[in-house]
Parts: C-alpha cells; structure tokens; sequence
C-alpha cells in the first residue's frame, strides 16, 4: 500500500547488533562532557599524569579543564543551600583553589594548569568574546538605555559604599586611613591587575615602602570583596526568584528581551561568519593593547568603547549581530567553568585569602559591597532599572576584575550583564585608583 513503507534498517554491529543505550547515554552529559566519555577522560588523564606527560597545550587542557571544571560545577548545583547562591560558581573557583594548597590536587595537574593558564592568558580570549559578542549581539535601544543609565547608580553605590566601609572601619578600630586605602579602595579599584598592582606601585612611589609588601597587603581586600560580592549576588538571584518584577533575569531595563536567550537575527550564523566575528574581537581587543603599550590605557576599557561604538554608529550587520552573539553564547555557556576553574587551581591564593579572615576587616568588606550593591538596587529602581541587575553590576565594581565579573555574573546567573560590569570593573576601577592616588598624593 502506498505510504506504508517499512523504515530503512538500523545501523548495527555483527550482524544486526545495535547499541541504542549508547546513544541514550551519549546524550546524558556533566556539564559538557558525555556520561559515559566521563570515566574514561579521567582515567587517560591520570594514566598521562602517572607518566608524567600531562602538558600544558591545548588539547590536553580543553578536556582537563572541562573534567575539573564540570565536576566541580554540578557539586555546586546539587548541594543543598549552596546551589541557591551561586554555589556551582563559589565551589568551581574556591574547591581546587583550596585542594592545591591543602596538597590534594596531583602536582602534575597543577603544573600543567598553571603553565596553560599564565601562558595562554585565554582569559583574555574568554573576555573578548564575550564582551564584543554581548554588545555586537544586543539590540541597539537596549544598549543605548542601558549605557546611559548604569553611571548614576554606578556613581551612587561607590560613594556611599566609601563613606559607610570607612565608618565601619573607624569603628572596628582599624583607622581611617587603612580602612579607606588598603581595604575599600583596593575593593573598587577593579580587580588584581588593573587596581592592586597600579596601587601598590603608586603607594609605594608615595610611601617609599616596598612595593612587594604592599601588594600583599592590598590582595586580600581584593579577594574578600569579590568573594562577598558573589556571595551576595549569588543570594540576591535567589531572593529575586520570588520577586520576578524586581528582575529582568540579566536584562538591565524592559525595553527588550534577555541577550542569552533571545531569538537570533533574521540572518542565521555560519561557521564562517562565527570565525569573523571572533577575529573582529580580538583585533579590537589587539587595537586596544598597542594603544595601552603607547599610552598606558587600559586595553579591556578602550576595547569596550570601540565595540559600543560600532554598535551606537549602527555598523553592524544582521549577519555579524547574529554571528556575535551565537559567539557569545558559545562562551558564555562551555567556556566559563573551565575558565573560573583555572583561575582557582593558578591565580587564587587560599592562604591569601585566609589570612584575612578577621573579624574587622571581614565586617568592613561586607559593609562595603553590601552598600555599593544596596545603593545599586535603589538608585537603579529610582531610574527605572531593574534593581536587581543594578545592585549585580554595582558588585561588579567590587570584583577581582574581568575575572570577579565571570565570577559574579555566573554566581548570579545573569552573564548577559557583563558588558555593563565591564564598566563598572574597568572604568569604575580606573576611576577609584585614579583617585585614590591623588588623594594619598596630598596627604603625604
């Protein structure tokens, strides 16, 4: 009978014997990497491991990463409490971060991350794409509205959080001016590169002291403010849960929908236009170096503006749009926890963070990004932001620079926002560093 045609024969193994459950369980997966891949990954990386041929390039790496960074990831989903405040994010960062120092983690591992890490600088790949992608990718009115409102509450937050972080040191007895220039302002000042090295170097021209040891002093403030702000932002996600008309779930206004799930441009994404669109960032992002090795200004900021700027002329295409943010989602999506993963096993100091813990300096870190984020939340209500993204992009101002912004972001579950943390972690960073300096120029 027409139309009754039997389906064509399955492929199969000897003679008619198909494995249908592999190809189920191909399809279960932690995080990106295949249930049933999952055990033998591990084990060849620990045979490569044994026999001390665990390097540092990138094929090896993308599945290392990916093991340690998913694995991490989905404790930090499950686990009771935890998960409802960004816990895939704290523990992806914090865990290995502590196994290195407590010896735990293999010292082939940590070599071969660590080599990869400082020496591929894929952090910045990561905030390139992300950053070019997210802006190229949004619709133009979003990021007009959204770029000309974010200041004031930027603006707002970062003074209160000055004058209450300062007061609370006074009070706790650790005095005005270590309070307000080795805690509050290395918690603004934009993360370890861009705001505790240019201090601790300008400190100690100022202070005839060394630089080494101002640098240490200065780090953990760093570390404690952005683990508070992604505490609190991680927490504030889940608050928001219950109070969906005080989030734009990582929409910044109304005037549109969110980055990471709106529908792409007319024009579909090619391989070919993805390729472009990765090569139009890192030359911006390579535009933005040169200037910085002629001038000293910072490269992330100058790459920022040259993308709004694209965006704000209307230079983008609807085959470029469409090609950046699939570029965005991309990364934002697999790239993310292999990378806060990396920076926990090679850039995060357990020990750092640990000295700091006391009581003084912990209620000082809290009261800073509690009221930077607060005011956030209400100066961004007062102009018709959502708050909650506006308190999100205010902690980013407390964050360990382009690395806290991934950090927080992830925590809060709103990544779309970081073109906005960008300019809260950049700008505002170079604003308070700036600042600071000559502020301590006169005192002196």
């Amino acid at each position: 009978m027409e139309g009754n045609v039997p389906p064509p024969p399955r492929s199969s193994l000897g003679g008619g014997l198909t494995w249908p459950w592999l190809a189920r369980a191909l399809d279960w997966r932690v995080g990106i990497v295949p249930l049933p891949v999952y055990p033998l990954l591990a084990l060849l990386l620990g045979l490569l491991a044994w026999r001390g041929a665990l390097r540092p390039d990138l094929t090896v790496m993308i599945p290392t990463l990916a093991l340690g960074a998913f694995t991490t990831a989905e404790l930090g989903h499950r686990l009771p409490l935890l998960r409802q405040i960004g816990g895939a994010a704290i523990l992806t960062v914090f865990l290995p971060s502590y196994l290195v120092y407590a010896h735990l983690l293999p010292a082939p591992f940590i070599g071969a991350i660590e080599s990869f890490t400082r020496q591929s600088n894929f952090l910045y790949l990561f905030i390139a794409s992300i950053i070019v992608g997210s802006i190229l990718g949004m619709e133009r009115h979003i990021l007009i509205a959204g770029f000309l409102r974010i200041f004031f509450p930027l603006f707002a937050g970062s003074l209160a959080a000055l004058l209450t972080g300062s007061l609370a040191g006074v009070v706790s007895g650790l005095g005005l001016y270590h309070t307000v220039f080795f805690i509050v302002v290395p918690i603004m000042g934009g993360g370890v590169g861009e705001g505790a090295l240019p201090l601790s170097i300008g400190y100690a021209g100022l202070l005839h002291a060394s630089q080494g040891e101002l640098f240490a002093e200065i780090l953990p403030a760093v570390l404690l403010g952005n683990l508070a702000a992604l505490l609190l932002s991680g927490g504030l996600a889940a608050w928001a849960r219950r109070r969906p008309h005080l989030t734009g779930y990582g929409l910044l206004t109304a005037e549109g929908n969110d980055l990471s799930a709106q529908p792409l441009p007319p024009a579909p994404p090619t391989p070919r236009g993805i390729a472009a669109a990765g090569i139009l960032a890192l030359t911006l992002y390579l535009l933005g170096v040169t200037v910085q090795e002629l001038s000293g200004f910072p490269a992330p900021v100058l790459m920022l503006a040259l993308a709004v700027g694209l965006k704000l002329l209307d230079g983008v295409s609807a085959e470029t749009r469409s090609a950046a943010l699939a570029l965005y989602q991309f990364f934002a999506q697999c790239v993310t926890y292999p990378l806060i993963f990396a920076i926990g096993v090679a850039m995060t100091p357990w020990s750092k963070l640990i000295g700091a813990f006391t009581p003084a300096t912990l209620w000082v870190v809290v009261v800073t990004v509690a009221t930077l984020m607060g005011t956030g939340f209400i100066a961004g209500r007062l102009i018709g932001l959502y708050p909650v993204e506006a308190a999100i992009v205010n902690a980013c101002h407390s964050g360990q620079g382009g690395t806290g912004d991934v950090m927080i972001l992830t925590a809060a579950e709103r990544m779309p926002l970081m073109p906005f943390a960008q300019i809260a972690t950049r700008i505002g960073g170079a604003i308070t560093v700036t600042l600071a300096l000559t502020a301590l120029r006169f005192l002196v």
